[in-house]
C-alpha cells in the first residue's frame, strides 16, 4: 500500500453541541461544520496534503451513537494531557494512560454519546 488504509472516521452522536464540546475541550481543537444533505458533520482539523486520516462528529436519524466495535484513536504528543481533560468535559476514562511497549502509549475513554475512543502518543 503507498498510503495509510485508513483515509476517514465518523463518530456518532445524539446531541451534536454536547459532543462538539466534548471533543473540542479533550483535544484542545476547534471542529468546523460541513455541508452535507440529511446529516449533520462537524469535522475535526485536516490537512489534505498530511498523512494519517481526518474525520468527523455525525447526527444522523437512525444512526445510534455508543456501542460501536469501531475504536478511533487521537493523536498526542503526551495521552495522559488529553485524558486527565476527560472526566472535566463530561466523559469517563476507560482505562488510563499506560505502555503498549516500543509503540508508545495509550489511554482509552467513553466520549458524551456513549463512544469509545482512544488517546496514543509515543511518550
Amino acid at each position: 500500500m503507498a498510503q495509510n488504509p485508513v483515509r476517514w472516521f465518523e463518530i456518532y452522536v445524539q446531541d451534536m453541541e454536547r459532543a462538539k464540546n466534548f471533543y473540542q475541550s479533550v483535544l484542545q481543537v476547534k471542529l468546523e461544520r460541513l455541508n452535507s444533505p440529511g446529516m449533520e458533520l462537524w469535522a475535526f482539523p485536516m490537512n489534505m496534503e498530511g498523512t494519517g486520516a481526518s474525520g468527523a462528529l455525525v447526527r444522523m436519524p437512525g444512526f445510534p451513537s455508543g456501542g460501536n466495535s469501531v475504536l478511533v484513536y487521537f493523536s498526542c504528543a503526551d495521552c495522559g494531557i488529553e485524558a486527565g481533560r476527560v472526566a472535566k468535559a463530561g466523559g469517563r476514562i476507560e482505562k488510563e494512560k499506560f505502555s503498549i511497549g516500543e509503540y508508545g502509549f495509550i489511554a482509552l475513554a467513553i466520549d458524551t454519546e456513549g463512544n469509545m475512543f482512544g488517546l496514543h502518543s509515543m511518550k
